[in-house]
């Protein structure tokens, strides 16, 4: 399995950067949004910043053709969330999505893979 995340948090970090690299660029609006999500992720986390440094490594730092066999697997490990948890990370993204200003296919296409 690939699950390579040790906590929904981590996995849920992992799938913002997920949206916010799915059209190419990863822009500052985009890593704001992310930044202000953080702490509710990690209420314990006291620098928003060095998370989302490291999320990124991590993420940049993953093969692509992996990327959607993590999600897949991850999701099926965490099967026991709520639902409602899981709704507010796909609010979350779309959030994410439009920090931009703009919408393109493949954010729409990476947001209904994961529907």
């Amino acid at each position: 399995s690939m699950v390579i995340h040790q906590s929904f948090a981590d996995f849920v970090l992992f799938l913002y950067m997920h949206m916010a690299h799915a059209d190419g660029y990863y822009d500052g609006t985009e890593q704001n949004v992310i930044l202000k999500k953080i702490p509710k992720l990690f209420p314990k986390h006291n620098n928003p910043t060095q998370l989302l440094e490291a999320a990124r490594s991590q993420y940049t730092s993953t093969d692509p053709s992996q990327i959607p066999v993590i999600i897949r697997d991850t999701f099926r490990h965490y099967s026991d969330v709520k639902f409602a948890q899981k709704y507010k990370v796909y609010t979350d993204m779309y959030d994410i999505i439009q920090a931009d200003g703009r919408v393109d296919e493949s954010e729409t296409a990476a947001m209904n893979e994961l529907k």
